[in-house]
């Protein structure tokens, strides 16, 4: 049995090395060319080769994202880019145009191209097509239902990568014109304005029948499959995939070493338990910021997956400190605030290879060895002395109640 890869998204060089170290066997990104996500911090090519070989570093590896829909006007340089993206080492690129597929398979390149979910690939017959044409990993469709993934992945014709958590889109897959016809930016050209989730009135002619005060939207809840993850590694699933490039690092953090914990548990122990999957999504929890549920899995969904009013993005505030480095003979950790605490209280510590842990955190002094006695100032630099486990680029987030 191949062991399954966990791939997370990165909008930038800090969060893709965050990724890796909290376990992701594999990234992807977007370059400055050809890639959706407009609005991410997109890598130079200096950059993907730095992540290149940060990645090799830590045994992962790093798919970009060519997934534009090109218009004739997008196409000036395409044929260089993808060959400078061989030079980097790179181990994926993933496609949404198929003149852009057979124009990498036509050149020189070492680095493997998958179909984007953008095609909405459905079931076997598509996976085929596919494969006849050359293409090495096919991203299956947001619509598919477990039954479907499961007979994809035991006919073996392509490795399968399938989403397990994040964002979905209201359309098929990203092929939605909404943001293009209400604000002139194309969703399938980087300029997504998520016009889904923005609030609406419900008029009858000229008269409202919507609340006022309670607006509609047309959002789904975001994906969150932890609970399938025993069933994809039997069925021979290639790839687990996170949506998010435009998530912070603490999410990536989070999220990411959760679905590396349930991985592994299944791979040591044959099995994950109901317990130790809640626990995982009591983790995932702490890092949510939009209601979560099964998405297609367990079949159509209804009105409870969807998010019609009531749904404002919560940004959490949970998280206060990262770990910049930690002095083992002065038992001294230095911490970069992140969001408003106070000290002398309990706080709850984890890192790539520190289990959520509850630890105490005492005085804490600035770079002049004065006493904090609130750290309220993002990216201040603090000192303290740590008792307890700790490592460098660990987080520090406040003890949730449940």
């Amino acid at each position: 049995m191949n062991k399954i890869e966990l791939l997370a998204p990165a909008g930038n060089l800090e969060k893709a090395k965050i990724a890796i170290l909290y376990g992701a066997d594999a990234v992807y990104i977007g370059g400055k060319q050809f890639s959706l996500r407009s609005r991410a911090s997109n890598f130079s090519l200096k950059e993907i080769k730095e992540l290149v070989e940060f990645a090799k570093e830590h045994g992962s590896h790093v798919h970009v994202t060519v997934n534009m829909l090109p218009h004739e006007s997008d196409l000036e340089g395409l044929k260089e880019y993808l060959l400078a993206l061989d030079e980097c080492g790179i181990h994926a690129i993933i496609v949404a145009s198929p003149s852009i597929m057979m124009l990498a398979k036509s050149l020189p390149i070492h680095y493997e191209v998958h179909v984007s979910t953008q095609h909405s690939s459905t079931n076997s017959s598509a996976v085929k097509y596919w494969k006849d044409k050359g293409m090495d990993r096919v991203v299956l469709g947001r619509e598919c239902q477990l039954e479907h993934i499961e007979a994809m992945a035991k006919k073996n014709l392509l490795p399968i990568e399938i989403f397990i958590h994040g964002g979905m889109c209201i359309s098929f897959s990203g092929r939605c014109v909404l943001s293009n016809h209400m604000t002139l930016r194309d969703a399938n050209r980087g300029g997504c304005a998520q016009s889904c989730r923005w609030k609406y009135h419900l008029m009858d002619g000229e008269s409202e029948i919507s609340d006022p005060t309670n607006l509609f939207s047309m959002s789904s809840k975001d994906l969150q499959a932890i609970q399938f993850i025993p069933k994809f590694i039997e069925w021979g699933v290639a790839s687990l995939k996170i949506e998010g490039r435009m998530k912070s690092a603490y999410y990536l953090a989070t999220v990411v070493s959760s679905y590396r914990k349930c991985i592994d548990l299944y791979y040591q122990q044959g099995y994950v338990t109901e317990e130790q999957i809640k626990k995982l999504q009591f983790e995932i929890s702490k890092a949510e910021n939009r209601p979560t549920g099964p998405g297609f899995y367990k079949g159509l969904p209804d009105y409870k997956v969807q998010l019609y009013q009531d749904h404002d993005e919560i940004v959490t505030q949970e998280y206060v400190a990262y770990v910049l480095d930690y002095n083992e003979e002065t038992g001294i950790a230095k911490i970069q605030v992140k969001n408003h605490f106070v000290p002398n209280n309990t706080f709850e510590i984890f890192g790539p290879n520190i289990e959520s842990t509850n630890v105490y955190i005492g005085n804490m002094y600035d770079k002049d060895n004065e006493l904090v006695e609130i750290c309220k100032t993002p990216m201040q630099i603090v000192y303290t002395k740590w008792q307890g486990p700790i490592e460098k680029d660990a987080m520090i987030r406040k003890i949730r109640v449940v």
